[in-house]
């Protein structure tokens, strides 16, 4: 991935094809997808936020009991997280790492969240994403994945098809399901939902 694009979203220099001060999927608290989530009882074990961001969403599983880390390639991200769970009072830890790799967490987690990550990286990087995954993750962990539709209609160049997703997980995953879900995001025309897949898939 490329560190300077994202953590320049980050530092105020908006993101490529946006005036905003903010990368668009700040929303300032967690996504109501993942509280959903939360709430049916479906977040468990040893918890993976990946790509966090500045955390809203691991915070909020903090917050729940849950024991989470957060990782993401953006330094400016990792130290508003830090910055964010100092200030709740909240021991989550957030770091620096790229999420094609995610080196030194080998076996580590029993439930991943990507909330937007995917469908940044580009075919080659979403298949190192998905080997990095099921390294980390024990056999049985299940990953939560959130990712832009190509259903949905904003500029992108990575917009994510069914066939795209069913293919990411056909080796050394078990997809249990994928249906249409929405990502909150604050565009340059104001807060806006956008048409998200949910992939639920589980560690072979």
């Amino acid at each position: 991935m490329t560190e300077s694009r994202f953590d320049t979203a980050y530092q105020g220099g908006g993101t490529t094809g946006s005036p905003l001060a903010t990368p668009p999927w700040e929303i300032g608290r967690p996504q109501p997808a993942v509280v959903r989530l939360e709430e049916a009882g479906l977040i468990g074990g040893q918890v993976l936020d990946a790509g966090c961001g500045t955390g809203e969403n691991a915070l909020y599983l903090a917050e729940r009991g849950h024991k989470v880390t957060g990782v993401d390639i953006a330094p400016t991200a990792i130290a508003a997280a830090r910055d964010k769970a100092a200030g709740r009072g909240l021991d989550v830890p957030f770091e620096v790492a790229d999420a094609v790799e995610l080196a030194g967490y080998d076996d580590r987690f029993d439930t991943v969240l990507d909330v937007g990550l995917f469908h940044s990286l580009d075919p080659a990087g979403r298949d190192r994403y998905l080997a990095a995954l099921h390294r980390v993750c024990r056999t049985g962990a299940t990953v939560y994945l959130l990712c832009i539709s190509d259903r949905a209609r904003i500029p992108g160049p990575h917009l994510v098809d069914e066939k795209t997703l069913r293919d990411a997980f056909a080796d050394g995953w078990t997809l249990h399901s994928l249906r249409p879900e929405v990502l909150e995001a604050v565009l340059p025309g104001g807060p806006r939902e956008l048409e998200t897949w949910l992939a639920v898939a589980q560690r072979d």
